[in-house]
């Protein structure tokens, strides 16, 4: 059942407590903020909270925040539900974020999301039986010059197409996630087509009245 529409109670930790490193990371995000306003370190200690519980926020953790923040615990689990960035149910361990907004479905993202689908054999919001792998649809992932985009943890998958989809999958499946970024030849955001301006070497001064080397204009 897809997790959108899954109402099933999910099992909840009776306790949580961050690591020591992450109560001093905690303490560093408190210490940006003035005696009082503590509380505005609410989304940093969330954070840290969820990448310590295996990428998703059981009540416990969240409650301790509060706790932590001096603030009602409420408030916390209205920043907690608000934002898409937390996940209040488990999660893969490789969590897929589908992009499909515009620019990533005008170059091919249901042809992404439904590699995706066939390959693993799960719906939008499902996770696999054995846990390694979950997914959602998201809004923009900002890397629209690189779409279609797939954002795996915190790593970004770029440019990709049903191919390059299903060779994605396999890598993580094996536990090899492949390097980062577009999976074309291009750097970076750079144009796939290559440059086409600054063609010429800026070091080199130009004599007076002459083109640049590769000016198109240049009798």
């Amino acid at each position: 059942m897809s997790a959108e529409h899954n109402d099933t109670p999910v099992a909840q930790p009776e306790s949580f407590a961050f690591t020591a490193e992450n109560l001093e990371k905690a303490r560093y995000h408190i210490a940006k903020y003035p005696p009082g306003r503590q509380a505005s370190a609410v989304l940093p200690l969330l954070d840290l909270a969820q990448r310590q519980h295996d990428n998703w926020l059981p009540r416990a953790a969240m409650d301790t925040v509060a706790d932590i923040l001096e603030m009602p615990r409420i408030r916390v689990y209205e920043v907690a539900t608000f934002y898409s960035m937390f996940n209040l149910r488990p999660v893969g361990k490789y969590f897929l974020q589908l992009c499909t907004t515009t620019p990533c479905w005008l170059r091919g993202s249901d042809a992404v999301v439904e590699t995706c689908k066939h390959k693993l054999g799960i719906d939008i919001g499902e996770i696999t039986p054995d846990g390694k792998f979950s997914m959602m649809e998201v809004e923009c992932l900002g890397a629209c010059v690189n779409a279609p985009v797939i954002q795996v943890n915190d790593d970004f998958y770029e440019d990709l197409d049903a191919a390059s989809t299903e060779a994605l999958l396999d890598a993580l499946a094996n536990d090899r996630p492949p390097p980062m970024g577009p999976a074309v030849k291009r750097q970076n955001a750079a144009p796939i087509s290559g440059r086409t301006t600054l063609l010429s070497d800026p070091t080199q001064r130009q004599p007076a009245g002459t083109a640049p080397a590769g000016d198109p204009n240049a009798a």
